[in-house]
């Protein structure tokens, strides 16, 4: 929500790192634990406090030529989805972790307990606390997913298409609205498209229509309904999961779109 961070950002000359002290321009020395080694020149350094009061380090770093990794003639289809986060088009399926509904009965009950609180009393500032805390746990969990598996794809193929979905018309199904916004889609599409252009990768986004619902194989429209999981085509009788028969569709127009171009 609103104001929960508060940031501020330093440019090169503001900050220093030494060991495990990092020297702040007017603030002076703060002890401080890195996460992951800094690799590259670091540029800029931004510091934020979280709804739970904790302050974070975030550097830019430009890298050298030296990590930039090897060229890679492979390709992929990516099919995002709420059965399975993700299904490539080399048969690879990634699982969905719902990370809010994982949460989502602690933090009702956390949220129950700090409404019957009275407003402004010490009891519901610390059950505030509890419920931002449990936010933040699920943020960080989405964040480093995202991160993690946008490396993947990116260090794996030359040219990844996916679907370019409007995640914001796609919420206003209500039934779906809250595991699509779980899912988090977006961040995996933006950390992927930042990172390829780092590394000199190609990431393509295609015209949804009709992915899900054209054969692979064939090409012929094959009508199904969200709840029809199997793409089972009367024309050429393909058979197969009916994200990964997408992701193959994803595929396809993606590397018609760069012969295009």
């Amino acid at each position: 929500g609103k104001n929960r961070y508060d940031s501020i950002s330093y440019p090169q000359s503001g900050f220093s790192i030494d060991g495990d002290k990092l020297w702040l321009s007017k603030i002076g020395d703060i002890k401080f634990k890195l996460h992951r080694p800094i690799e590259g020149f670091v540029k800029r350094l931004t510091i934020c406090r979280s709804a739970t009061k904790k302050w974070y380090a975030s550097f830019l770093v430009e890298e050298s030529i030296d990590h930039v990794i090897e060229p890679s003639d492979r390709v992929v289809g990516i099919d995002v989805g709420i059965t399975n986060f993700a299904v490539l088009s080399n048969g690879e399926f990634i699982e969905n972790p719902r990370f809010l509904l994982a949460d989502e009965g602690k933090l009702k009950k956390a949220q129950s307990k700090r409404d019957k609180l009275p407003k402004g009393s010490q009891e519901r500032k610390k059950a505030t606390k509890s419920v931002n805390h449990l936010y933040e746990r699920i943020a960080n969990r989405r964040e480093d997913f995202a991160q993690q598996l946008s490396h993947m794809l990116v260090t794996s193929y030359g040219i990844i298409c996916f679907e370019d979905l409007n995640i914001k018309n796609m919420t206003q199904n209500h039934n779906l609205a809250k595991s699509i916004l779980d899912a988090s889609w977006n961040k995996l599409v933006q950390y992927t498209s930042y990172k390829a252009v780092e590394a000199g990768r190609k990431v393509v986004l295609v015209n949804p229509l009709n992915t899900s619902q054209m054969c692979s194989c064939c090409g012929q429209i094959v009508k199904k309904d969200l709840s029809v999981r199997v793409h089972s085509c009367p024309y050429c009788g393909l058979s197969m999961d009916r994200d990964l028969n997408a992701a193959k569709n994803i595929l396809r127009l993606g590397l018609q779109s760069v012969a295009k171009a």
